[in-house]
């Protein structure tokens, strides 16, 4: 799955036809040459798996902008002290908010479990991530001390709040909580 994930990725990004650079497939027991990059597989299934993906499709020209969701519903915004009170505190559905910093390991952690609660919750909450660094004073103001904590909003006020890096249950339970309750 991750190297179907990967190739993918590649293929979407490969250079025109006629490059210099290919991908180079190559079983367990020896390695390829040529100039450009090699992907060694570690067996025989992973060689086929790779066969078997849409290889004709690579050297074809592609868009230069593959996914334009840049104002998707799913995804978590960024909220600072500019926009807080119109993006968390006037909002009428739930929030679900991160407090977090980019040299924090946990947040680090959580980061993807908020992303994947963004997209299964699209349209029922929205979800935010403020920097503690870049807004102090809205940390400040809900007492934040750990990172990462997550809070919940509901109707401009703050209902729960979790502390620490969580499973996606514990995160899920809560939001359940609150959007049942709409």
């Amino acid at each position: 799955m991750a190297l179907e994930t990967c190739f993918r990725a590649w293929a979407l990004h490969a250079p025109a036809a006629g490059s210099k650079d290919r991908l180079l497939v190559v079983g367990s027991s020896g390695s390829g040459s040529g100039s450009g990059s090699n992907l060694v597989l570690p067996s025989k299934r992973a060689a086929a798996a790779v066969a078997a993906l849409s290889v004709g499709r690579v050297a074809t020209r592609r868009p230069r902008h593959v996914c334009q969701s840049k104002n998707a519903v799913d995804e978590v915004l960024v909220a600072d002290e500019k926009n807080w009170d119109g993006m968390v505190m006037a909002c009428e559905t739930p929030v679900l908010v991160e407090f977090w910093a980019p040299w924090c390991g946990p947040c680090r952690m959580i980061a993807p479990v908020i992303d994947e609660l963004a997209k299964d919750y699209a349209g029922k909450i929205m979800c935010c991530k403020v920097n503690t660094d870049e807004s102090p004073n809205v940390a400040s103001t809900y007492g934040i001390r750990s990172i990462p904590t997550v809070l919940i909003f509901k109707g401009g006020e703050k209902k729960e709040s979790i502390i620490g890096a969580v499973p996606k249950s514990t995160l899920t339970t809560l939001i359940d909580k609150y959007i049942g309750s709409s």
